[in-house]
């Protein structure tokens, strides 16, 4: 599957920004890959020093934004699972800024961050290279809104990079 497969019926309008990250004519498996390599080059330089930096008061610390991308990535294979497998249960939508207090990230150790967000990420790739184009197709409800499998493959890929930006711009700087 690749993006310019994707229809507005397949993801709630939120989601365009992070499809619009994405080039049109790369298949979901290649830009899970590629993205991984990514995101491994980001990590890479990421000391622990850095891990507590915050760059303005009452905004995430650099581990806060690392444990958040493991979490929406996580939730949104079980997601993607769901509804490849068919299951008609409407998914239901989540408070991203109440799992950051919760996630006590602060208080990991680098990595072990990093090593999870890879194990996550390499777990997500053989999730979606496991589904078939039918699967990838199959929509369900997510937070009332018509979702694809495949959607939520890309709109994860546009997700991580999202915060990849937004690291290079205010935490590694």
């Amino acid at each position: 599957m690749k993006v310019s497969d994707l229809n507005r019926g397949d993801y709630h309008e939120f989601y365009q920004t992070y499809i619009d990250k994405l080039p049109r004519d790369e298949t979901l498996g290649s830009l899970l890959k590629d993205n991984q390599k990514d995101l491994q080059e980001i990590l890479s330089i990421i000391t622990p020093e850095k891990l507590k930096f915050s760059y303005e008061a009452g905004k995430w610390t650099l581990a806060e934004v690392l444990q958040h991308m493991i979490d929406v990535e996580r939730i949104f294979q079980y997601r993607a699972l769901s509804i490849a497998r068919n299951d008609k249960t409407s998914l239901p939508g989540f408070d991203h800024d109440a799992y950051v207090p919760a996630s006590e990230a602060n208080r990991r150790e680098l990595q072990n961050l990093k090593t999870e967000f890879s194990n996550v990420r390499s777990s997500g790739i053989d999730l979606y290279q496991s589904f078939s184009e039918e699967m990838l197709q199959r929509k369900g409800v997510v937070n009332n809104n018509p979702t694809s499998a495949g959607a939520i493959g890309f709109i994860t890929i546009g997700h991580t990079i999202h915060h990849l930006e937004l690291l290079k711009k205010k935490y590694l700087i």
